[in-house]
């Protein structure tokens, strides 16, 4: 088992449907009222890429991805569309996107996050940023990639280095693009080949993987 540093193709993701779920536990009391347990902390992503498959070509690439993948046994990144931004899908990346949190002048390493709704906001943690698109800034001013600091896209940790440490009490913001680590939910693929040129996968299960 492994995670494979590869992306689903993007051109059948970008017809996939599915999105985040949670896991609630309600019990209806006698009196009508509702005791609610939340049992993750964190929402799950899942989707059916099947209704990105177009043609024959489209088939022979997730074929071919299914495969070197051995089915469910290796994970990979998966494009979002709906949500593949520190911000929102149409809007431009820009370092003062998201806040990272605030130096103390010691601590180098920061994990990328994104904020979700403002008076009770879910943080989720960034694993997958995609290579070349973090921008990152200390109280407002931007720092460059390679000179200032590090950015291990594996983990989405961003690691200052000596000299750019943020002093006590700056504020760390990035802006970012990201992927989602995700498996096959299944180990078999159903082909249809409608005719010379189309065919269909009509269900391409692919489920979030959590660290």
């Amino acid at each position: 088992m492994a995670f494979h540093e590869v992306r689903f193709p993007t051109g059948v993701s970008l017809g996939a449907t599915g999105g985040p779920s949670r896991r609630t536990e309600v019990v209806v009391l006698g009196s009508g009222r509702e005791e609610r347990n939340s049992r993750w902390a964190d929402s799950r992503r899942s989707y059916n890429a099947g209704y990105g498959v177009r043609d024959l070509d489209d088939i022979h690439e997730v074929l071919a991805f299914f495969e070197e993948r051995r089915g469910r046994l290796h994970a990979f990144r998966f494009k979002d569309h709906a949500d593949f931004r520190s911000g929102s899908p149409q809007s431009p990346v820009v370092p003062g996107d998201q806040v990272l949190g605030t130096g103390d002048g010691v601590t180098s390493d920061f994990r990328l996050v994104k904020r979700y709704g403002a008076a009770n906001p879910w943080v989720r943690a960034i694993e997958k940023p995609v290579s070349g698109s973090v921008r990152l800034a200390v109280d407002g001013l931007e720092l460059v990639e390679g000179s200032s600091f590090m950015i291990d896209t594996t983990t989405g940790i961003i690691s200052f280095l000596p000299g750019d440490v943020p002093p006590p009490g700056a504020v760390v913001t990035a802006g970012f693009e990201f992927d989602v680590p995700v498996r096959f939910d299944t180990d078999s693929l159903e082909i249809n080949i409608a005719g010379f040129r189309h065919g269909a996968i009509p269900s391409i299960p692919i489920v979030e993987v959590r660290p």
